[in-house]
């Protein structure tokens, strides 16, 4: 059965100028959009939300991909409701715990209405209505939306909130719940181990077989089958099956790691596609860069994507062999199969199968040194 939800409270004890309790983040996601999401489990797929015009904007913001809609008062909402709706009085923090005390219920709009126009608030849960659990459509462990009534409630009802979504994954090898932090948006498949440190965050989506940590941060990314990503922070981007990206890379937006990959440690990567089978293994920065499948990134090698006005991005193709201390000078192509020599700063395209060399020849200045020290005892 389709139903409509009625928030009538956004701001519970906040003062006027501060944010509402419920636009406020636990577990790094906004409580109402967490709210939202546990309750349409329980068939909800309407949310009528009274709110102060001033937070509309941000309430649209952190409701994308929810049918919503704003009003100014319980009256306006119910008047566009039907059937058994389930009306959320105030703030409140899906936690695990002991059955609920109707701090969310569900009740036919027709005794809402009544109770309105007596003069009764919607605040306590009438005794027709049933209690939220009873509603719950899938074996998905219901939660107890236990009442804020201010930012210390919120923060002290988090170790709940967390362990509700800790006793939901199935297959999962936590190994220390205490220091591990997950968004309820997220979702993690079966086989997936946790190590200390792990905060996944937003909407990542973690493959089956992952090993996640230790001291590692995802928002926002989806990591194929199979892959580690180990002390390192990854952001708003795919990462592949069978990669291992870490220790201590920094991987920014919008980038696409393929499969078999490797991405080490002091390694950064920004906004580029990295073909399947690519191995960065340290020391290296890759930005506003299309790289090919089976590249060899030499230690030391940058591409020099920004010349102090405009970025222009790398092209790498497949099987290209990068010697350490590369500078790529963007725009600039490095066809299929070509190396550069150690210490080169390429500025022209390099033909497919070629090799580039773009340094100084060494000059050996006999006694140079030798003389230098001498200097050094007067």
């Amino acid at each position: 059965m389709d139903r409509s939800v009625v928030f009538l409270d956004l701001k519970g004890g906040c003062a006027p100028c501060d944010k509402p309790l419920m636009l406020r983040p636990i577990l790094f996601c906004p409580v109402l959009t967490w709210v939202a999401q546990e309750l349409t489990v329980c068939g909800a797929q309407r949310f009528f939300i009274v709110c102060d015009e001033a937070w509309q904007d941000e309430v649209r913001e952190v409701m994308e991909g929810f049918d919503t809609r704003l009003f100014a008062s319980a009256q306006e909402a119910l008047a566009d409701a039907e059937g058994e709706v389930i009306v959320v009085p105030g703030p409140v923090v899906p936690v695990y715990g002991p059955e609920d005390s109707r701090s969310v219920y569900a009740a036919e709009v027709g005794t809402l209405k009544a109770r309105l126009e007596s003069g009764i608030p919607l605040t306590d849960c009438p005794a027709e209505a049933c209690g939220i659990r009873s509603l719950w459509q899938t074996q998905t462990l219901p939660p107890v939306f236990r009442p804020v009534a201010d930012e210390a409630a919120l923060n002290a009802a988090m170790p709940d909130a967390r362990e509700l979504l800790l006793r939901r994954m199935t297959g999962v090898t936590v190994v220390d719940p205490a220091t591990t932090y997950i968004d309820p948006r997220c979702s993690i498949a079966p086989g997936v181990t946790l190590l200390p440190g792990t905060i996944l965050r937003g909407h990542t989506a973690i493959g089956s077989g992952c090993e996640i940590g230790p001291n590692a941060m995802v928002r926002d990314c989806i990591v194929g089958k199979d892959t580690t990503i180990n002390a390192s922070q990854v952001n708003e981007s795919t990462i592949g099956s069978h990669t291992t990206v870490g220790p201590f890379t920094y991987v920014r937006p919008n980038c696409r790691i393929g499969d078999h990959c490797r991405v080490g440690d002091f390694v950064e990567v920004k906004n580029s596609v990295i073909g399947d089978g690519t191995k960065i293994s340290h020391l290296t920065y890759v930005g506003d860069s299309d790289v090919g499948q089976r590249v060899n990134f030499g230690c030391g090698t940058v591409t020099t994507n920004y010349d102090g006005h405009k970025k222009h991005r790398c092209t790498i193709g497949d099987d290209v062999f990068l010697g350490c201390n590369t500078n790529l000078i963007a725009p600039v192509t490095v066809e299929d199969r070509a190396y550069t020599a150690a210490g080169s700063t390429v500025t022209d395209d390099v033909p497919e199968g070629a090799l580039a060399i773009a340094r100084q020849r060494q000059t050996n200045i006999r006694g140079w040194a030798d003389r230098l020290r001498k200097t050094w005892k007067k």
